[in-house]
């Protein structure tokens, strides 16, 4: 009877253990949850951000508020995600700096593979060369030529050192076979900018920060770093078909500190792969000017360990030290 009583109590054990757990990803959320984005506001990161934790909010019947927390290029932001408690309640957009950062800075004060779990990727955004309207380069060979002629004399812009912009560039001279002078900003916008008030030749932009003015007849694009062309610039040529072997994309996702409970994280990813899914959320998105391309957990780390070998190599082509 003993025997039997202690069998009979075995399953019964059991499913108790496991309804926490189970428990846990039913009952979560019930309070408003913190998104940090280590970035300014009215960037493109943030835009992205605020149109996926408006759907996030609805989905998940709790308030999601975006915390931007701009600075040491993306850096503290991270550092505030990393220390914070792994409960759910506060992520990070991870985008491909986080990766470069790991490289650029000896201290960068977060490890990016092993301080979080990475939830998922959200979108992915070109890199275009573009050119004052006005400035009589109308292809990427015509800018070539024209840095072949006069090394070191033509001018580009990037959004900062070590910027994807910067380590894009450098690997596009490298490839060439070019020299010209970088001029860092200390954005995108400001590198745009740079290109229609002719301070600088060109300049390597996210496509989000170019669209408006492309679009505005105010700069030309010569050519998109992807692998594909952009589907809001059907002519623009990839740098591959302009015969240049570089294809590099920017990316973003969102991420959580490292121990978060698996079945929250389960949660989050189904939650967020749902809205990505939801037509007026791509579209949103895509009108910002990135392309919704979700990855699983798996794909994501492994892009962002990709990334930061790619620093690597850029690093070395760009002759830059760790700062």
């Amino acid at each position: 009877m003993q025997r039997r009583h202690l069998l009979a109590l075995a399953p019964a054990a059991l499913l108790g253990s496991a309804l926490p757990r189970a428990a846990l990803a039913q009952e979560f959320p019930t309070r408003p949850i913190r998104w940090i984005v280590p970035y300014l506001a009215g960037t493109a990161p943030d835009n992205t951000v605020r149109i996926v934790a408006e759907a996030m909010s609805v989905a998940l019947k709790q308030p999601v508020v975006v915390d931007n927390k701009g600075g040491v290029a993306g850096n503290l932001g991270a550092q505030l995600a990393a220390k914070a408690a792994p409960d759910g309640y506060t992520w990070v957009y991870s985008a491909s700096p986080m990766a470069t950062n790991m490289r650029m800075y000896r201290k960068p004060g977060f490890d990016a593979l092993k301080d979080f779990t990475h939830i998922g990727r959200i979108a992915i955004s070109d890199l275009l060369v573009v050119v004052h309207t006005d400035s009589g380069i109308t292809s990427v060979k015509d800018l070539m030529e024209r840095a072949r002629k006069a090394p070191g004399k033509l001018t580009w812009a990037s959004g900062g050192i070590g910027s994807p912009a910067h380590m894009g560039g450098e690997l596009l001279m490298s490839t060439a076979g070019v020299d010209a002078l970088h001029v860092p900003y200390k954005g995108a916008s400001e590198s745009a900018n740079a290109v229609m008030g002719r301070q600088v030749d060109y300049a390597l932009t996210i496509s989000s920060v170019s669209m408006p003015h492309i679009t505005g007849g105010k700069m030309l694009p010569l050519a998109v770093s992807g692998p594909q062309r952009n589907p809001r610039l059907p002519n623009v040529p990839t740098l591959a078909e302009a015969g240049l072997a570089v294809t590099l994309v920017s990316f973003g996702g969102l991420s959580v500190p490292a121990g978060t409970p698996a079945p929250i994280v389960r949660r989050l990813a189904e939650t967020l792969d749902a809205v990505l899914a939801q037509p007026e959320v791509r579209r949103r998105l895509e009108a910002n000017g990135g392309i919704v391309a979700p990855a699983s957990s798996e794909a994501y780390t492994e892009a962002l360990r990709t990334e930061i070998a790619l620093t690597e190599k850029m690093m070395k082509l760009a002759r830059l030290d760790a700062q």
